[in-house]
């Protein structure tokens, strides 16, 4: 992690307390990290995908968890502001979202991605397990479910606040770019996200061009009914 690096606990709320789709792409380039009993492992943003509320809501996506309304499942996502929702996708993967706007308001940031700059030794470990091979750097972060787990991220962790203070603490801390400067930013339809939400419509994928990290766009697939 850079050193000196800290949360400005009261921008960064400002910044979380606005739409997901607002948010995302100023995150990109930024620092997000997750520390455990085992260390830390911190990865500079490099991919991220926005989320907005249910039909009827004042920013409807009809890709959003949220889409149907409040449930037990997405309650993390109604807010507030500064925490985590993370859900356990296709029965392997989890994935954690940065929750977004004034609590009551649905809207997150998933991080599909990044570039591990803290934490490489651990992320590795924490990939290898069930691989007969090793990781490459590059993709130790690349892709939500490659992510979460490289970070030791799971259900357990839903709801969690993200730190306002030293990222050295235990938990979850994100850091935006400083001083605002940020990457060239690339931006298209969301991954693996059916429907209407799918579409050219909702551009809310952003990524830095060039980076390595980054996971290929696949549309989704449509499921056979048997």
């Amino acid at each position: 992690m850079r050193p000196g690096a800290r949360v400005d606990g009261t921008a960064l709320l400002a910044l979380l307390s606005r739409p997901a789709p607002e948010v995302a792409p100023r995150l990109l380039g930024g620092l997000f990290g997750h520390r455990g009993e085992d260390g830390a492992v911190v990865v500079r943003i490099t991919e991220i995908e926005a989320y907005g509320g249910p039909a009827g809501s004042d920013l409807p996506d009809p890709g959003a968890h949220t889409w149907g309304g409040r449930t037990a499942r997405n309650a993390s996502m109604f807010g507030p502001p500064g925490h985590v929702y993370v859900y356990f996708t296709y029965g392997m993967h989890h994935a954690v979202n940065l929750v977004c706007r004034p609590e009551g308001a649905a809207g997150g940031c998933l991080v599909r991605a990044g570039e591990v700059v803290e934490g490489a030794e651990l992320a590795r470990a924490r990939r290898a397990r069930g691989r007969s091979s090793p990781v490459p750097d590059a993709g130790l972060a690349r892709g939500p479910g490659n992510l979460a787990k490289a970070l030791g991220i799971d259900l357990g962790h839903d709801g969690a606040a993200l730190a306002a203070g030293d990222p050295a603490a235990a938990g979850f801390f994100l850091v935006p770019p400083e001083g605002g400067q940020q990457p060239p930013v690339a931006s298209g339809p969301r991954t693996g996200v059916s429907g209407p939400g799918g579409t050219p419509e909702f551009p809310w994928r952003w990524w830095i061009p060039g980076e390595p990290s980054v996971s290929p766009y696949r549309a989704a697939v449509p499921r056979r009914r048997r």
